[in-house]
């Protein structure tokens, strides 16, 4: 009996999700979910998901949680910095500013994936170091869905941080 319910439960959810996908469409179906933009964080008191589908990058000074990566510090203003994520933003696909504050110098994307629109939020502070000489950002992006995230908030991480340092000097 408990294998027929290990076969017709699985069936029968692939079946609703199916049904959901072309009745609804993706972005309301993973909406029933939840919304999509997860919300703010703030990173000094940011406690980590005991899943393993998000990921962030933080200078230990910032932050108390533990980084999976550690953000360069770039040669330029955190204006000039968020002047160059703005531009990397723009090139990136299926990607969405929820919300912006300049005074915390804080923004937040949801980004979807190509082809099942899995929404993911990402969360971005841009911080002072030298006055009008250095800056470095901190970034936590964690998925809406699922357990695991395969690794690819790290490696969205670790993309934008590649084209960062093409478009703004590294600090030595």
């Amino acid at each position: 009996m408990k294998s027929m319910y290990a076969i017709i439960v699985p069936a029968l959810i692939a079946l609703v999700v199916i049904l959901g996908w072309f009745l609804v469409g993706p972005e309301r179906l993973w909406s029933m979910f939840g919304p999509a933009d997860l919300g703010p964080v703030e990173f000094e008191t940011l406690v980590r998901r005991e899943r393993p589908n998000d990921a962030l990058a933080c200078p230990p000074r910032f932050c108390k949680a533990n980084s999976d990566l550690l953000p360069p510090t770039f040669a330029v203003d955190a204006q000039g910095l968020r002047a160059a994520m703005a531009r990397l933003i723009a090139s990136e696909p299926n990607i969405e500013n929820v919300q912006t504050d300049d005074v915390a110098m804080t923004e937040r994307y949801v980004q979807r994936t190509p082809l099942l629109r899995f929404p993911d939020t990402i969360v971005v502070r841009y911080f002072q170091l030298e006055p009008g000489e250095s800056s470095t950002l901190a970034i936590y992006s964690r998925s809406q869905l699922g357990y695991s995230d395969m690794g690819v908030n790290k490696s969205r991480i670790a993309h934008w941080f590649d084209k960062l340092k093409r478009l703004v000097p590294v600090a030595e």
